[in-house]
């Protein structure tokens, strides 16, 4: 698609980007969906422009690129490759480029320059002009082939008073000086700065707005008449100290972060104070659209001007946009700027207050990125709980108590955590609070869920999401107090509850909704939460084709926003699946590796459903030794943990490998564990499970020639579902049946 072919919704996407009005006024989309296709608009102008002609593209400084960019970059990078593009970016070594090794990337290794390459850069300098040798040898030696130190060097050294320009070359104008060239590059533009002395301080004033500015704030900070400031400007470009950035001519940036630090670092500390302070009020006054749209932009100078309390305001809105847009790196990075200003004044029930603002915002976007875990959610919990206590009687409070107690949850630390969730769902009650009471009732629900008290569980999972549906701050649940949408999270755990207590199309459905409402919604974190129950779900059911594309989709998505918790899992279910797909694949002993090493970071919780996925895969693949490991690690952890969803399963799945394995005594100590297994199933009311075990049970009865027994114990179980007759095991069960006669 040419540029001029550029849809009118694309054109306001990337209006909207540069902060410009929209000229065809549309619905607004989720903030997910306005990224996505503001990412696509920019692709296809690439696109576009490659149709027409060659096209050079230039990233600088990857080192400091923000996630959105990079993953626009990466996905230029994976265009580029079918399109006559050429795209060059340069980045300190510490830089690791996401994208995987192409065959159209090269990668390449800047070292010094050759003494060569460095007097050819000299003489590119001077224009050809040929320097006095003692000269040429300060500078090939104190410049050590670095590239910018040899420009910045040769151009004080010529824009001094120690040489004469004879036209073709220069000569000395006296006795070369001791130290009279700067042995730091840091020295050497300091040097050229202060030869500039009349417009040094519109250097400065710019070097404090930011490596980029803009005109018409530099004229607002520093009060120059227009004329004295376009001519100051026009010598630092012919400098080459500032370069004019875009087709307005308004634009600056410093030619190299380097000039710019050595322009701001000749302030005295005072000075950076008063113009940080002065940036922040012309910005406040006659900027409106920074304000609105770049807070963390006043925030920053507010907060170098020495005024954290208005810092610590705009640092919140800040965060606030970006968590609304999904990018968790920029919220936690301004919530943590924010945190540290409102740090920086005396304590009261002001500061308490806009304090616990910025820890509420914060703890979802750790709980998406580092996990509940992690030190850093440990410690913001902490505080929030200190600052609830110590304001009293905030909405706040609830969710806090429910943080606490997801740090238990996932530890599996069940009763604690029932405990905990319990707690906080009284104190959302006692306060009115729906949305909090909202979360509360489907964590306790989960939680009931994970310990097999199925019937409970789902009972508690449908209050919380009928109270969701009359919830007027719905929309607000997707982030508010979590990592995640609550009516999507409790339909996800409702549904793998729905199919444990004998209704598959029941639990179907529910996910068909949690994921449409994902979809709606777009928010990454709840996507990919939602894509992994989906996939467990579906692997329940043994359809692995459908659990490997819902793992996929996880995975994708885990990948891209950093997700680590379902990053971990996704692959394990994926690899589980594959293996129904391919025989020769081999990827289980890597799963239970990870598995064994993702569980030992103290995530516990759900990981018997993991368990008995894999130990399905190796009984299918009948490595018995390897099966019964897995089995074993199953069983214990529901012992320890009190996670006991799956526990007939697993004790089904340990009678299955010793009837594959066979031999005298092997099938009595089989039919316990069966009987074991049907009789925990019973006690929980989890049909799908009773079902698996009585299946196994009667077909040993049919190896052992006792039909009637086998039928009798079978046909009741059968009998009581309603529905789920597509899934394998209901179809196999009725052949069971058939064959039994």
């Amino acid at each position: 698609m040419a540029r001029a072919a550029a849809e009118p919704e694309a054109v306001d996407l990337i209006t909207d980007l540069l902060s410009l009005p929209a000229s065809h006024p549309a619905p607004e989309p989720s903030p997910q969906q306005r990224k996505e296709k503001t990412l696509a608009a920019l692709l296809a102008q690439v696109d576009g422009l490659a149709q027409e002609q060659p096209v050079l593209i230039l990233f600088e400084d990857l080192h400091w690129i923000d996630p959105t960019s990079l993953e626009l970059l990466t996905a230029i990078v994976d265009r580029v490759q079918r399109l006559p593009v050429l795209l060059l970016a340069t980045a300190r070594p510490e830089f690791m480029p996401p994208w995987p090794s192409h065959a159209h990337v090269t990668a390449l290794s800047l070292t010094r320059l050759s003494r060569r390459e460095c007097v050819a850069l000299v003489e590119q300098i001077t224009g050809g002009k040929v320097l006095p040798d003692e000269i040429l040898e300060q500078i090939l030696a104190r410049t050590d082939g670095v590239a910018l130190f040899i420009e910045e060097l040769t151009k004080t050294v010529i824009e001094g008073d120690m040489l004469i320009d004879m036209g073709d070359r220069y000569t000395m104008a006296g006795p070369l000086p001791s130290l009279a060239i700067p042995t730091t590059l840091h020295d050497s533009l300091m040097a050229r700065l202060d030869r500039l002395a009349p417009v040094k301080e519109v250097a400065q004033i710019a070097a404090c707005i930011g490596r980029d500015f803009d005109y018409d704030l530099l004229a607002a900070v520093s009060g120059m008449p227009e004329d004295g400031l376009r001519s100051a400007l026009e010598a630092l470009r012919h400098a080459e100290l500032v370069i004019p950035r875009g087709l307005s001519g308004e634009l600056f940036s410093f030619k190299h972060a380097l000039v710019r630090d050595a322009a701001y670092a000749g302030l005295l500390k005072s000075r950076r104070v008063q113009l940080h302070a002065a940036i922040a009020r012309a910005i406040e006054q006659s900027f409106a659209h920074l304000v609105e749209t770049e807070p963390e932009t006043l925030a920053h100078h507010l907060t170098e001007a020495g005024l954290p309390e208005k810092a610590a305001g705009y640092w919140l809105r800040a965060g606030k946009i970006a968590a609304s847009r999904y990018a968790n790196i920029e919220t936690i990075a301004h919530m943590r700027r924010g945190i540290e200003a409102v740090r920086r004044f005396p304590s009261g029930a002001t500061n308490d207050r806009l304090e616990l603002d910025l820890q509420f915002v914060l703890g979802p976007c750790l709980i998406a990125t580092q996990g509940v875990r992690s030190n850093a959610y440990a410690a913001t919990v902490t505080r929030a709980r200190e600052l609830c206590e110590r304001l009293g009687d905030t909405p706040e409070y609830p969710h806090v108590i429910q943080w606490s107690a997801y740090m238990h949850f996932v530890r599996a630390e069940l009763p604690q955590a029932l405990d905990g969730f319990t707690a906080a769902l009284g104190l959302a009650e006692a306060a009115e609070n729906r949305p909090a009471a909202v979360n509360a009732m489907r964590t306790v629900g989960a939680t009931l869920l994970f310990m097999g008290r199925l019937v409970e569980g789902r009972r508690m999972l449908e209050r919380s999401l009928a109270e969701f549906d009359m919830c007027d701050e719905a929309e607000s649940l997707a982030t508010r107090a979590t990592a995640w949408d609550a009516g999507v999270a409790g339909n996800l755990q409702l549904s793998w509850t729905l199919w444990a207590l004998g209704y598959p199309d029941m639990a179907r459905a529910r996910m068909g909704v949690a994921l449409q409402r994902a979809e709606a919604i777009g928010h990454p974190h709840t996507e990919a939460y939602g894509a992994y129950y989906a996939s467990v779900l579906h692997a329940f059911c043994r359809a692995p084709a459908v659990a490997h594309a819902h793992a996929e989709r996880c995975l994708a998505l885990s990948e891209e926003h950093g997700f680590e918790l379902w990053r971990n899992r996704s692959r394990a279910v994926r690899r589980i699946c594959a293996n129904q797909f391919d025989p020769s694949s081999d990827s289980l002993a890597a799963v239970s590796g990870e598995l064994a090493e993702f569980v030992g970071t103290g995530y516990q919780i759900s990981s018997t459903a993991l368990y008995a996925l894999l130990s399905q895969a190796f009984l299918a693949r009948r490595q018995l030794m390897s099966a019964r490991e897995i089995v074993g690690k199953g069983l214990a952890t529901a012992e320890q943990t009190s996670e006991r969803f799956l526990e007939a399963e697993l004790l089904r799945q340990k009678a299955r490998a010793l009837v594959i394995e066979g031999g005298p005594g092997v099938l009595t100590d089989a039919q316990k564990l069966l009987e074991e297994s049907r009789a925990l199933a019973q006690s929980q009311k989890a049909r799908s499970l009773e079902l698996r075990a009585a299946a196994d049970l009667a077909r040993l009865h049919r190896d052992q020639g006792r039909y009637a027994e086998a039928r009798e114990l079978l046909t009741p179980v059968y009998s009581w579902f309603t529905e789920g007759f597509d899934t394998p095991d209901l179809q196999e069960a009725k052949a069971l049946l058939e064959e039994l006669g």
